[in-house]
């Protein structure tokens, strides 16, 4: 039970400090610095939040990640579905402190993820949109599973900066297409009290996502050293 606890609150404070910051630096992604600014934020949770639970709970706070490590053969189908039940659970009630906080201080929204504006008539595809959250979640996702796995030796010990790293990365870029969900636990919370597009396109932040860490999977079990030894 302590580990699914250790996921939640992972989980609530990734979104109450990655969101966080998304909402009180007015997150634009024609403001480069305010894009930098919410990237790190996002990194340095989850960099953060590997050295205070990894040991308890190995620090998924991502259903994407949690299905990666599933079907990577590295967890139980129990411990699968509880992770990623605590995680939705955490993600919850970090929007839900957030929208207290930000409410209490006159600010607009919880960091959603939606499908970001071209121009002031166009916002990136459906398909577009999808499409980055598969492939950007799938490059984080084999990030996870390359640092964390047994082969990597003594680099294990910094796999929580390594993590943390590859998140600000694919903040950088994934951000004007979709503000960067990369995982669904982070999106659903938000969105929830967010409403309107944000809510009706929460889908592809569920379902791109949860693709992405398969695909990693998929792709992991062909590279893994280990695996060539079977």
């Amino acid at each position: 039970m302590k580990k699914y606890l250790a996921e939640m609150v992972g989980t609530m404070v990734l979104v109450l400090m990655g969101c966080g910051a998304a909402v009180s630096l007015g997150c634009n992604v024609t403001d480069a610095e305010t894009v930098v600014g919410t990237a790190m934020a996002f990194g340095l949770s989850v960099v953060a939040m590997a050295y205070a639970i990894g040991g308890i709970s190995g620090c998924h706070i991502n259903p994407a990640i949690t299905l990666g490590v599933y079907l990577s053969g590295r967890m139980s189908r129990k411990d699968c579905g509880m992770y990623m039940l605590y995680q939705v659970i955490g993600g919850i009630l970090g929007a839900t402190i957030l929208y207290i906080v930000t409410s209490s201080a006159g600010l607009i929204g919880t960091g959603a993820n939606d499908l970001q504006a071209i121009n002031e008539v166009q916002t990136v595809s459906v398909l577009g949109g999808l499409a980055a959250e598969l492939v950007f979640t799938c490059v984080f996702v084999l990030v996870v599973l390359g640092a964390t796995a047994k082969t990597n030796g003594a680099t294990n010990n910094f796999a929580g900066l390594a993590i943390g790293l590859a998140l600000v990365l694919v903040h950088l870029v994934c951000i004007r297409y979709t503000g960067t969900s990369v995982n669904p636990a982070r999106s659903i919370g938000p969105a929830l009290y967010q409403g309107g597009t944000a809510l009706t396109n929460l889908w592809i932040f569920i379902v791109g996502p949860l693709a992405g860490g398969a695909l990693a999977a998929g792709i992991w079990k062909v590279i893994d050293p280990a695996e060539k030894k079977k």
